[in-house]
């Protein structure tokens, strides 16, 4: 579950647990270029307050205008903007773009504790709610599962929060860790090495003690978590790749040039590593677009490990003729 949708429940729990009535928006449908994909969710409070998004604005204020001057509905229904082009335009709906939303009552909230407590754990959770009883349940459900909405029944999918691992504590990892968080990772970082680990003091930034592949292994990698070896230090990097690279993490890099890397699978091809698996490993790590500096060269990881989650192909990686196997010019600035 991404921080956004979290923060909705956890608002909705907490303005219900004070006494005010609170609906719940769902996008269920939407059609042209609507501002917020199905699944995007807003809590409404009773005295106007709100927290999520289903549009740019406009659609909310009219959401809310409605709460104030009408109540909180009794049951959940249908809403539907942008039906005509000016209503589409009125409520800054561009192309003429429409959304078909669920608004529903909380009436209930054992399900939210629930929900934010499953998930926590790293569970992916259906949610399931019957628009005519208005009751919810929640299930098991398995990845690659999307909203569905057969005009009674609403399956809404939330997941855990997508995690960073990072092996290294670097200049390059502080930059990196500061990114992603902005993107909703969640940010962990192992190095062994206290001169390193001990000066890289960052909020919100979780650090493991331990070599890097018994890290790895505690740290249970799923198919929500990327993993980064950064150190440039093959006793180090390589040791957290061995075993990164078994896991089902949807993104394994490390950082060093292409003769670098060539050695590194050289390497890992020695002990008992697939060919499939060794192939996963995305380095040069990052997009080519021509970085030197850390924060250019974290740009260009977090771009990578975006467009992978995104089910997006990595285009702009760097080509054949690119010379990138010798050493950076720039001094302290290491190739990718």
């Amino acid at each position: 579950m991404d921080s956004i949708d979290r923060e909705v429940l956890e608002r909705t729990l907490e303005w219900t647990r004070a006494g005010h009535r609170v609906s719940l928006v769902t996008v269920i449908q939407t059609w042209g270029s609507a501002p917020r994909p199905p699944g995007a969710l807003l809590a409404i409070c009773d005295d106007g307050r709100v927290v999520g998004s289903v549009s740019g604005g406009c659609v909310e204020d009219d959401m809310i205008d409605r709460v104030r001057k009408s109540g909180q509905p009794d049951k959940a229904g249908l809403v539907t903007y942008g039906v005509s082009r000016d209503e589409a335009a009125r409520f800054g709906l561009p192309c003429g773009g429409t959304l078909e939303l669920v608004q529903e009552p909380v009436t209930e909230t054992g399900w939210i504790e629930d929900m934010l407590r499953r998930t926590a754990t790293h569970e992916l959770i259906a949610r399931c709610l019957d628009l005519q009883t208005g009751k919810v349940t929640l299930e098991s459900a398995t990845r690659g599962e999307e909203l569905s909405f057969d005009g009674r029944l609403l399956r809404t999918v939330f997941g855990p929060r997508y995690r960073l691992l990072m092996i290294g504590a670097g200049q390059l990892s502080r930059v990196l860790a500061q990114m992603a968080g902005a993107v909703d990772f969640q940010v962990f970082v192992c190095d062994p090495r206290e001169e390193y680990f001990s000066t890289l003091e960052l909020p919100d930034v979780s650090y493991l003690p331990g070599m890097p592949d018994d890290v790895v292994n505690e740290f249970r990698p799923d198919a929500n978590t990327a993993i980064v070896a950064l150190t440039h230090d093959p006793k180090l990097d390589d040791l957290a790749l061995l075993e990164a690279l078994k896991s089902p993490a949807f993104y394994v890099g490390a950082l060093g040039s292409r003769a670098n890397n060539a050695k590194r699978r050289e390497r890992l091809a020695m002990f008992d590593l697939s060919a499939g698996e060794i192939e996963r490993l995305h380095g040069p790590i990052g997009l080519h677009i021509g970085s030197r500096t850390p924060a250019e060269i974290a740009v260009s990881i977090l771009a990578e490990i975006i467009s992978v989650r995104n089910g997006v192909q990595p285009m702009q990686k760097k080509p054949v003729g690119v010379a990138s196997d010798g050493e950076p010019a720039a001094a302290g600035v290491c190739a990718i």
